[in-house]
């Protein structure tokens, strides 16, 4: 299979440009009928295979020269890939090739995991959620994945197949570096488990681009409260980060904090241990000392606005 490139050549000034026309190397591509045959063929081919499940990230990626398959396994189709299952009381059950689109739609979602929702709709345009998947934008282990903070929020768990047999991982011991995940040869990711939400939970995803929409996060704040009697602020707290360092990360001191007190002054500390928490780096779309400072802006705002809507 292959498809038309194109690259522009420098000419001098006033010169027509030139075009050269390449082609996007050819590949296998695979439809497996079993997770076993699937895991097969990926511990066999090894780096030269690939996952495709919406390959909004792959197709890009692989016409711009920067990878280069030899197979392209194509799991979409495997039993439970696309499946959503909510139970009130176990939680819920997301295929990894469900959509973003039928994320942030779902009735269910949107009910009970609302976060979720709102920030799956912040990826790209509403055309490229048809085809990006919740699964991808975990496993690509981007430290901007939009999805990846409300995921933690929701303490998801990771199931992922293995030959000789299922395992669970939470979610945030899945990645391991940027672009770089727990799995292990012949493995993939099957879904992501999330336990009930906590009753009365309230979450916020706040995310800043460059642009309105359709941006790569700069930085994403997911902040997700409710009510815990036993806590001193009656209170309890989950707050994660997304693209300020090279893994999405936790605050679990700004959420200790919260957990004690929720006035102002408790605000605004854990707003700085937010911003504390934070390994941001420079990069093309904003300064390190940019990131570090905006983080505790967003966590601010985030924190308020749950607490604006928590039923005390």
């Amino acid at each position: 299979m292959a498809g038309n490139r194109c690259r522009k050549r420098a000419t001098p000034a006033g010169a027509p440009v030139m075009v050269e026309v390449t082609f996007m190397e050819p590949f296998e591509y695979i439809k497996p009928s079993s997770p076993a045959e699937a895991s097969a063929i990926l511990a066999a081919e090894g780096s030269a295979a690939r996952i495709l499940q919406g390959g909004t990230d792959l197709i890009i990626r692989m016409r711009g020269d920067f990878i280069h398959p030899k197979i392209v396994v194509d799991l979409k189709g495997l039993p439970g890939m696309r499946d959503v299952a909510f139970n009130p009381d176990d939680g819920l059950i997301l295929g990894a090739a469900v959509t973003m689109n039928e994320v942030a739609t779902h009735p269910a979602i949107l009910a009970h995991y609302r976060m979720l929702a709102d920030a799956c709709e912040t990826v790209g345009s509403y055309q490229l959620r048809n085809r990006a998947t919740i699964g991808g934008n975990v496993c690509n282990a981007s430290p901007a994945g939009d999805s990846i903070p409300a995921l933690l929020c929701y303490d998801a768990t990771a199931v992922i197949y293995n030959p000789a047999g299922e395992r669970r991982l939470p979610l945030f011991d899945f990645f391991r570096g940027p672009g770089k995940t727990d799995l292990k040869p012949g493995e993939f990711l099957q879904a992501l488990e999330l336990p009930a939400s906590p009753a009365g939970a309230v979450g916020i995803y706040n995310k800043l681009g460059r642009t309105k929409v359709g941006d790569i996060a700069v930085i994403g704040v997911g902040v997700l409260g409710w009510p815990q009697r036993s806590n001193p602020s009656g209170s309890a707290w989950r707050i994660a980060l997304a693209s300020v360092g090279p893994t999405p990360l936790l605050a679990p001191t700004a959420e200790a904090l919260l957990a004690q007190e929720t006035d102002d002054l408790a605000v605004d500390a854990a707003a700085a241990a937010v911003m504390n928490a934070c390994r941001p780096i420079d990069d093309v779309r904003a300064s390190g000392a940019y990131r570090q400072a905006m983080v505790r802006v967003l966590a601010r705002r985030a924190i308020e606005a749950v607490l604006a809507h928590l039923p005390f």
